[in-house]
């Protein structure tokens, strides 16, 4: 603890008591709006700080105006949500940190609709008995999947979990080197497969595998042939890896299982929208994959989840299997994917009304033209000191997903009269309602790809905001 000063004793002893501060004239307004105990919990807090800044030795302002409006922000700030609508101008359409996919209006009025009251979670009735809350997607997973059997859980690395524990506890599941990933929060699959009880055999070498290492290693312990899909890297040059098909092949001859996790979750073939590499899940499964796992919330669109497909049964002991209450997916999450999902019964309507799909499949024409929209939009609203400029540029997929990818895109480029691009980044990003964009070249640039409709009031206040702060707002 640092030991207060003479000179900071005394400037402690001015500091004003919380009594003092609720007397005062201009509290009063605060006083009026807000409840006492929040009150005193902002004003304690405000205290709190001006007595650490004297110990600390620094300048401090203890009047009535600036002790007000230190106590009215940080009412402010404890009013604020911390979980926060965020405007994503970066580019990236699958974006982890700001929530991956934004979901379907439909999906939207689902989750309303299952949070008002009462639903039929968990009730059967049509039979007047208690049900199971997988049959409300089940159905749809299988139709749009060609699987026999289907389950859900609250994310991939749950679904490859419980699939391997269900699968393969205690036995051996061979996977090539080349597909030991790492995803988000640096959980690597050798150590799912640890905690889920399976034993890792790793074959191959990092850039080539071949049918003739999986043979070499099968056993009568071995359990699963594993394919991961290797949705967040690239391994480009001399190398060679075993197709969904020719380890299908190889696990109907020995025997053995076949699983895929496929990761990022297509359901549809994106290559007539120019989105080549990414194979459909209805595609593994007729190649031969017995089971697939893959992830509700990255290319399919939908909210967070893992989604199992495969045969009846393989994948029916895993709706019996301990750890699925532990890993069972909320009310809220099921009437979003449901909603989602029945979206793709038509194709043109899933690219329409998913806005993840929407935004990888948009045009360069069509964000071009956007552009030109929402620059006119923002000349009209932002003072002189911003300058705003059309640029050529690229979006990429994200999320773990297509990693080569990179989409033609229009960029509108930011400047605000004596702001470097680091102090404009910060602006928007601390604005009220925060926009995040790139710095590229010593440019802030904001990518009209990611930047939804509902998101341009937001945007335009944002820069009013740092173009008030950073420049004086003047006109």
């Amino acid at each position: 603890m640092i030991k207060a000063t003479t000179v900071q004793k005394e400037t402690l002893r001015h500091i004003p008591k919380v009594d003092r501060v609720l007397s005062w004239d201009l509290m009063a307004p605060l006083a009026a709006s807000h409840q006492r105990p929040e009150l005193l919990a902002a004003i304690r807090s405000v205290l709190d700080r001006l007595r650490a800044a004297v110990r600390n030795g620094d300048p401090v302002d203890f009047s009535e105006e600036r002790v007000v409006s230190l106590v009215r922000a940080e009412l402010d700030q404890r009013s604020m949500p911390s979980l926060r609508e965020v405007v994503n101008a970066s580019g990236v359409v699958i974006h982890t940190n700001l929530g991956r996919s934004p979901l379907a209006t439909a999906a939207e009025e689902a989750i309303h609709r299952a949070s008002r009251g009462y639903s039929n979670l968990e009730f059967d009735l049509a039979a007047g008995e208690r049900g199971t809350r997988y049959v409300h997607v089940e159905g749809l997973i299988c139709e749009l999947t060609g699987a026999e059997a289907a389950l859900v859980v609250n994310n991939n690395a749950a679904a490859v979990i419980l699939a391997l524990s269900s699968l393969a506890q205690g036995r051996d599941v061979i996977v090539s080197r080349g597909e030991l990933v790492e995803i988000g929060g640096s959980f690597r699959i050798p150590e799912v497969m640890l905690q889920s009880g399976a034993r890792l055999v790793e074959v191959g070498a990092t850039n080539r595998t071949h049918p003739r290492d999986y043979r070499a290693a099968i056993n009568d312990a071995t359990a699963l042939l594993l394919k991961v899909h290797t949705s967040n890297f690239a391994v480009v040059g001399f190398t060679a890896e075993v197709t969904a098909e020719e380890m299908s092949a190889l696990g109907r001859e020995t025997g053995v299982p076949v699983m895929v996790d496929a990761g990022s979750g297509c359901l549809i073939d994106l290559a007539p929208y120019g989105i080549a590499g990414e194979s459909t899940i209805r595609r593994y499964l007729a190649a031969g994959a017995d089971v697939v796992t893959f992830s509700g919330d990255k290319l399919l669109g939908g909210p967070q989840a893992g989604i199992i497909a495969g045969r009846r049964d393989l994948v029916e002991p895993m709706k019996r299997h301990p750890l699925l209450r532990a890993l069972r997916m909320d009310k809220l999450s099921l009437a979003a994917l449901e909603a989602t999902l029945r979206l793709y019964r038509d194709e043109r309507r899933a690219i329409r009304e998913i806005p993840t799909l929407a935004m990888l499949t948009a045009t360069p024409a069509d964000l071009s033209r956007r552009a030109d929209r929402i620059l006119g939009m923002l000349r009209r609203r932002l003072p002189k000191t911003v300058t705003l400029a059309k640029q050529p540029g690229e979006s990429s997929a994200g999320g773990g997903s297509l990693p080569l990818l990179r989409l033609p895109t229009s960029l509108i480029e930011v400047r605000i009269a004596g702001a470097s691009v680091q102090q404009i980044e910060q602006g928007l990003r601390l604005a009220s309602i925060p926009v995040v964009g790139r710095i590229q070249r010593d440019r802030f640039l904001l990518d009209v790809r990611t930047i939804l409709d509902h998101d341009l009031p937001g945007l335009a206040l944002a820069l009013g905001e740092a173009a008030a702060s950073l420049s004086g707002g003047d006109q």
